[in-house]
C-alpha cells in the first residue's frame, strides 16, 4: 500500500501533469470505486466543466481540489493514476477515466480494486468521513515534539500499532514505523506510555527524518509502486530493517528478527531495539545499573 512518501510523490508529479486541466467527461468503469456520490451518473455530471487546481495529500489520500469540488482519492493496495492521449488504448483495470479538453486524460488503474473516490462541495471534505478523524500530519509545522508526547501519554497500546493509528499519526505505513523504531532504538512491543522523554524525542525525530529522506528518494517500491509517470521510487535501496529478516543488522550484525503485530509484519532488532528499558536502582544512597 503507498505510504506518506508514495502519495506525497504521486501528488507532486500529479501537481506538474494535471493542474490547469478541465474536465470534459469522466468515465466510471468500475461503480464501486465511487463511493460519493452514491449515483455514479451524478459523479460524471458535476465534475464535467471542473478545471483541476491543485492536487493535495491528507495522510495517504489524495485530493484533486477544482472549482467547486474536492475529489478525495484513497489507492489502497495497488491504485495509481496515469496521464494518456485519449488516443492510447486502454490498458487492463482502467476504472475511471477523466478526459480533458486538450485530449488528454487522467487513468485510474488498480489491480486489486480497493481503491475508492468521494467527491465534496470544495471545502466540506474536512467535515465527513473519510478525513474527518484522520489525526496529524508528520511532515506539518504541528506535529511538534510537544505535540507528538501528547499523543503517547498514558496509552498503554504497543508503540507500532499505535503509529498505525490514522487517528492518532497520518500516513507513516508499516514500512517507515519498522525504519523509524529502529533509528530511535525503540522496541516496536513497547508500550506508548512507557518511553522516556529521549526515547519520545528520538522516535519524533526518527519519524520527520526517514519520511523526509524518503519523500526525497520518490518512495519505496516494494512491490507495484509508480508514480503517476511510471517512475519507480528509490527508498527501498536504503532500508535498514524493513524486509530484512534474518540478514544483519547493520549496527551490530545481530540477525533481524520478524514478528506480527497489530496483523502486520514487524522487522527489527532485538540488540539494538530492546524490549526493556535497563533501570538504575538505588543501593544504599548509591546508583547501581
Amino acid at each position: 500500500m503507498p505510504e506518506l512518501p508514495e502519495v506525497e510523490t504521486i501528488r507532486r508529479t500529479l501537481n506538474q501533469l494535471v493542474v490547469g486541466k478541465t474536465i470534459d467527461r469522466v468515465k466510471v468503469l468500475l461503480p464501486r470505486i465511487i463511493q460519493r456520490p452514491e449515483d455514479v451518473e451524478e459523479f460524471c455530471f458535476l465534475l464535467a466543466g471542473q478545471t483541476m487546481r491543485s492536487v493535495e495529500r491528507r495522510g495517504k489520500f489524495l485530493r484533486f481540489v477544482m472549482d467547486d469540488y474536492t475529489l478525495v482519492s484513497h489507492l489502497r493496495m495497488e491504485g495509481r493514476y496515469g496521464l494518456y492521449d485519449r488516443n492510447d488504448p486502454l490498458e487492463l483495470h482502467t476504472h475511471v477515466v477523466f478526459s480533458f479538453t486538450d485530449g488528454s486524460e487522467l487513468r485510474y488503474k488498480d489491480v486489486r480494486q480497493f481503491g475508492t473516490m468521494h467527491l465534496f462541495p470544495k471545502g466540506q471534505e474536512f467535515e465527513e468521513n473519510p478525513l474527518k478523524k484522520l489525526g496529524i500530519e508528520p511532515l506539518a509545522e504541528a506535529f511538534t515534539l510537544e505535540a507528538f508526547r501528547a499523543k503517547l501519554a498514558g496509552r498503554s497500546t504497543k508503540i507500532k500499532p499505535l503509529l498505525l493509528n490514522q487517528e492518532y499519526i497520518v500516513g507513516i505505513g508499516n514500512i517507515y514505523v519498522d525504519e523509524s523504531l529502529f533509528v530511535a532504538g525503540i522496541h516496536p512491543e513497547r508500550e506508548a506510555r512507557s518511553l522516556t522523554r529521549k526515547e519520545t524525542a528520538a522516535l519524533h525525530s526518527a519519524i520527520v527524518s526517514t519520511l523526509q529522506d524518503a519523500v526525497r528518494a520518490g518512495g519505496s517500491s516494494i512491490k507495484s509502486y509508480v508514480n503517476g509517470q511510471g517512475e519507480i521510487g528509490m527508498f527501498q535501496h536504503q532500508l535498514k530493517m524493513y524486509g530484512r529478516k534474518a540478514e544483519s543488522c547493520y549496527n551490530c550484525d545481530h540477525p533481524i528478527e520478524k514478528t506480527v503485530l497489530a496483523g502486520r509484519g514487524t522487522h527489527y532488532c532485538p540488540k539494538c531495539q530492546p524490549m526493556k528499558r535497563k533501570r538504575a536502582k538505588k543501593v544504599k544512597g548509591a546508583l547501581r545499573p
